[in-house]
């Protein structure tokens, strides 16, 4: 199974009787998961089952839902503000005897905001409780096509993950065969000066300037670095491949690829091998960039 993407997309459409709605979910990168949704007034009771279900489902992402739910009028209840007809009834006639003009029709005074309010009959809890139910069972089709989406973000994550892994091993290879020359490069160097600097004060302990030789040479050596660097690509091939979330453990090893290269640029004496470390410096940022993404 490849690694899950935090970006994707899902959406589903339902209808049940009189209704009919649509549901969308849109993910992106989060650090933990954050839920933030839009719903129609009168369905709070869906509240916690959107929360719970996704919560289960998803381990990480910042989440926006939406649903949109229209329901046809098929058998409205007409209603008749009275109390206002009235008064709008005797206002007319009075203005219409005053400047001898003609009653306005019933059409025209019916037409008039808040006289006649137009309502859907009160429903059976029964049946806004079936409602309920498939706008719940829609919701779980949007959330299985965002999971789907989010795969296919992850197969596209894999292969850049992969090859951003593959370049950083040839630049470690050849970090370790210029790293091997090293250390005896570095004595080499150190002799040279030791020996002329001995010519000239013949007060310097040789032993001693021995003893120093060798620990420069020791802390100029990089293997601990290249063997982590190495254990480390390892160790991020096998997250890949691995079921579940795994984001924030790449996270953690683009922190470590990091911490190694800084300290094997340190150590270097060689310009080529501080160009190497820099070109996995790169490659390194690069690689914390995609993981941000995974779930």
């Amino acid at each position: 199974m490849t690694i899950s993407s935090m970006t994707g997309f899902g959406r589903a459409e339902g209808h049940f009787e009189n209704y009919s709605w649509v549901w969308e979910i849109r993910s992106v990168n989060g650090k933990g998961i954050d839920i933030r949704y839009r719903i129609p007034p009168g369905l709070d009771d869906l509240d916690q089952y959107i929360k719970s279900t996704l919560k289960n489902a998803l381990s990480r992402g910042s989440l926006n839902i939406s649903l949109q739910l229209q329901k046809d009028v098929t058998n409205p209840d007409v209603r008749v503000n009275e109390e206002a007809l009235d008064k709008l009834v005797t206002v007319a006639k009075a203005a219409a005897k005053k400047h001898d003009l003609a009653l306005p029709s019933i059409d025209r005074l019916l037409s008039i905001r808040d006289i006649v309010e137009i309502t859907d009959l009160e429903e059976d809890e029964d049946l806004l409780a079936e409602r309920d139910e498939q706008l719940k069972k829609t919701f779980i089709l949007a959330l299985d096509g965002l999971k789907t989406s989010r795969l296919h973000e992850g197969e596209a994550t894999f292969k850049m993950l992969s090859a951003t892994l593959d370049e950083m091993e040839v630049l470690l290879g050849k970090a370790i065969d210029i790293a091997a020359t090293q250390p005896a490069a570095l004595k080499e160097r150190l002799d040279e000066k030791v020996s002329a600097l001995l010519e000239n004060n013949h007060g310097i302990d040789p032993d001693r300037l021995a003893q120093e030789i060798v620990l420069l040479v020791t802390k100029a050596d990089v293997k601990e670095e290249t063997d982590r660097l190495n254990a480390h690509i390892e160790n991020a091939r096998k997250l890949l491949k691995e079921q579940g979330a795994v984001g924030r453990k790449l996270e953690f090893l683009s922190q470590e690829f990091n911490r190694e290269t800084n300290t094997l640029c340190s150590k270097s004496s060689d310009i080529a091998l501080t160009n190497i470390g820099l070109s996995l410096k790169a490659a390194i940022d690069q690689f914390r960039e995609q993981v941000l993404n995974v779930e």
